[in-house]
């Protein structure tokens, strides 16, 4: 694991089976073959993503994109499986950070920083966001989109509930609110942890309210630890709160995009998610999803270091496989071409990594880039920015407590071990 600090992004910025790996042979008709693996699921998704290819092709006769497109987990199950075996896709969707350099360590991944700084598109994307996808002077992936998680909600619940945004601004505001919501018959939270990556958020998000950067650092570092301090105080916070029972029934059976879809069809008040949020739940709706979303920070925790303006996010980008050809990296650098950008911010729902195309935004959309853009502190999500086995054994805990198999201690041990075998 190496660790670099970069990745800890701290800034203000301004600004998926078919499989043939590294293909440099050709197929029955002559052409080249692009392995590229994506996780848009929706038609409309798959369809902008097969245009932003189709026009590719239309430019290098005798080169085929070959599309992969799978859901969240079977695409990080099914990615895990075939590196082990020693292979990698040309193109596939990463999110940088600790998973992105166990990948490197394993010699799945190619150095693209000769192309990237030639690159007049990428060139315009700020340094910290492409040092999501960067180990010292390696560039391995580029980031299209920057978010943030935070709450999306149902304005017309809240309303109906005689709440606002106002009332959800600290941790002892949110949980009475929460009771309120859950008085008039709604789950005030909705979250789906059969994908335990979804629940992983809500301790990430305590702990860096309690503890901020400083603690994350210390902890990260030796001089703190993952299993005391503020760490701990976030698991028994947790804890408390799941007391509560502020979810919808059935939630650890529930996939992330139905807790999406519960908002979207007003069953539940709200739910801690990323950007694409807003787009899952109408997309999986079995009501229609009319109403619109609304998006608010996480809570700021009375008496901690956080401040309410800092953010959890990460960027959603692509990584370039070790045995990829040159084609495959021009690919990628299509992307952010202006005629297939302005696909891949309208119907790819990207919180745009490039100037320009702010007005393309929704409302919801202008916020998550002024999130961005106003975080003194920005953390890459826990379960990315740390090596895997570290992310998968957090998600594990996490798990743990809202199941109750877990004490917030042997939670935290679990996470802590883990980080001290696998740093």
């Amino acid at each position: 694991m190496k660790k670099i600090l970069t990745v800890l992004v701290v800034l203000l910025l301004a600004t998926s089976m078919i499989f043939a790996s590294g293909n440099k042979d050709k197929n029955a008709s002559g052409e080249k073959v692009i392995t590229f693996w994506h996780l848009d699921t929706t038609e409309a998704q798959q369809a902008a993503w097969r245009t932003i290819a189709d026009r590719f092709e239309a430019k290098h006769p005798g080169v085929k994109i070959e599309i992969t497109c799978l859901s969240n987990e079977a695409f990080k199950q099914k990615l895990a499986t075939v590196m082990q075996s020693g292979e990698a896709p040309d193109i596939f969707r990463s999110w940088g950070g600790g998973v992105m350099y166990d990948q490197e360590d394993a010699g799945m991944l190619r150095d693209i920083s000769k192309f990237v700084k030639k690159d007049k598109n990428v060139a315009k994307i700020g340094k910290g966001a492409l040092g999501m996808y960067a180990d010292g002077n390696k560039q391995f992936g580029v980031p299209y989109s920057m978010g943030v998680v935070g709450l999306w909600y149902n304005p017309e619940v809240l309303k109906d509930c005689g709440l606002t945004p106002d009332d959800f601004t600290t941790w002892t505001k949110f949980v009475a609110s929460c009771k309120k919501i859950k008085a008039k018959g709604y789950a005030p939270i909705s979250v789906g942890e059969k994908d335990t990556w979804t629940g992983h958020y809500w301790w990430t998000y305590i702990a860096q309210r309690l503890g901020g950067q400083e603690d994350f650092l210390a902890a990260y570092n030796g001089t703190g630890a993952f299993n005391k301090g503020s760490f701990l105080k976030a698991m028994e916070m947790l804890k408390e709160f799941v007391a509560t029972e502020p979810f919808q029934d059935g939630f650890m059976g529930t996939i992330h995009e139905e807790a999406n879809a519960l908002v979207a069809d007003r069953k539940a008040a709200m739910t801690l998610m990323g950007q694409w949020c807003p787009s899952s739940g109408r997309d999986n709706s079995t009501t229609g999803g009319g109403d619109p979303f609304g998006f608010m920070p996480f809570p700021m925790v009375e008496g901690g270091k956080d401040a309410l303006v800092n953010a959890q996010g990460g960027g959603d980008g692509y990584c370039i496989g070790k045995d990829a050809p040159d084609e495959a990296v021009e690919f990628l650098l299509s992307f952010f071409e202006p005629e297939n950008y302005k696909i891949i911010v309208t119907d790819l729902n990207a919180a745009p990594v490039l100037p320009g195309y702010e007005d393309l935004l929704d409302e919801n959309g202008k916020k998550v880039a002024k999130a961005v853009v106003d975080a003194k502190y920005y953390q890459l999500y826990y379960d990315q920015f740390l090596p895997t086995a570290v992310g998968e054994d957090i998600k594990a805990a996490v798990a743990g407590i809202f199941t109750g198999s877990l004490t917030p201690q042997q939670a935290c041990d679990k996470i802590q071990k883990s980080w001290e075998a696998n740093k």
